[in-house]
């Protein structure tokens, strides 16, 4: 019988003391109330991943100001003090169940498909997003082209991010992870053919990750050291699957070292793979690289359904906590199942369809 006993091991990131290795990856659901608001069903959605034995939860993307950084409609926020308190009975339930739980805050940039707030976007440069709007989170057609964002509206994205942060402290979460990752505005900063700035904020590598690295910087003042603070990062995005970072490992080496001089406590990779090389000039992995070149500790997720590649990464030293997202959709009891050597089920196609949000035969909580 396999040895899965790394995933069971305790360990610790910043303040927060995980019982296990295992944690639920961030998900766009698009339920909560048209103002923002953490639902009951949303409460009881996180508790399920609780009470299935996952030692950690990171939210969906919730948007941190009533500008520009809302992506989707039905999205939940975190701008406000009613939008924070919102999520109060979230972090108890999970608390209850015995699991600790993030708040991933994120600015969707250009490449938002629903804003209440306003009706267009801003990026690092006046080009669209590839590909199309998501028709399961209520998208359709191109995305438009975005305006520069502006010094002074940077500033505004910064104190959004800081802010929310502090809202998620006061709503009792155990720590928030800033959304660098899949296409969202942190990561058109990243992004090469997106970002076309001839600024600070352009150009070489470490001009481009310096904005995400300001804000880890921003929060991780703003919070103190009682609150973790980590960061999602990913090559792919969600309209371009196949984006890989041109300048391969060097590049990967400047934008981890920069995020990891921040102060933060954590670096979330995410990858269609996370076992696959992620470049073709090295064999190494996009968390390899992170545990390498940051000095924090590093959350892994990509195609990590089988537990016995999900602990080779624990074991290989990749990575230090494995995030799991669509095998916990199908099995919200993942962990509990692998300790008692249970079948897992197959996903369910009508979780995303017609809305990716959550349905009410979801709730049902697992033994």
């Amino acid at each position: 019988m396999p040895d899965f006993a790394p995933l069971w091991s305790p360990a610790r990131i910043g303040s927060t003391q995980l019982d296990n290795r295992v944690a639920l990856a961030p998900m766009t659901r698009v339920s909560a109330s048209e103002d923002g608001h953490a639902t009951e069903k949303m409460a009881s959605y996180y508790e399920a991943f609780a009470r299935g034995g996952f030692g950690l939860l990171i939210t969906e993307g919730i948007y941190t100001d009533a500008a520009y950084s809302q992506g989707y409609l039905f999205q939940p926020g975190i701008a406000t003090q009613e939008q924070a308190q919102s999520w109060a009975k979230v972090v108890e339930g999970v608390h209850a169940a015995g699991a600790k739980i993030f708040a991933q805050l994120m600015h969707a940039g250009a490449q938002a498909q629903g804003n209440r707030f306003v009706a267009s976007s801003v990026g690092p440069s006046a080009v669209a997003p590839k590909g199309e709007q998501l028709g399961f989170y209520r998208g359709e057609g191109p995305y438009p082209v975005p305006s520069e964002i502006t010094a002074a509206q940077m500033e505004e994205v910064r104190q959004g991010f800081v802010a929310a942060a502090l809202h998620a402290k006061e709503a009792g979460f155990d720590g928030v992870e800033i959304h660098g990752a899949n296409g969202y505005l942190l990561d058109q900063f990243l992004t090469d053919y997106l970002n076309k700035r001839t600024d600070n904020y352009g150009g070489s590598p470490e001009n481009r990750v310096r904005f995400a690295a300001e804000i880890c910087r921003a929060v991780r003042e703003a919070v103190g050291p009682e609150l973790t603070v980590g960061i999602r990062i990913s090559q792919s995005k969600v309209s371009d699957n196949h984006h890989r970072w041109s300048g391969g490992t060097e590049e990967a080496k400047a934008i981890f070292a920069a995020l990891g001089a921040t102060g933060i406590d954590f670096i979330h990779t995410t990858e269609y793979r996370a076992t696959a090389p992620a470049f073709e000039d090295g064999p190494e992995t996009l968390a390899t690289l992170a545990t390498r070149h940051s000095g924090v500790a590093v959350i892994a997720n990509g195609n990590l359904d089988d537990p016995e590649t999900a602990v080779s990464l624990l074991r290989d030293g990749a990575a230090d906590v494995v995030a799991l997202g669509k095998a916990a959709l199908a099995n919200r009891n993942w962990p509990n199942r692998v300790r008692n050597n249970q079948a897992f089920d197959e996903l369910d196609a009508r979780l995303f369809a017609p809305v990716a949000d959550v349905k009410d035969w979801e709730l049902e909580l697992p033994a």
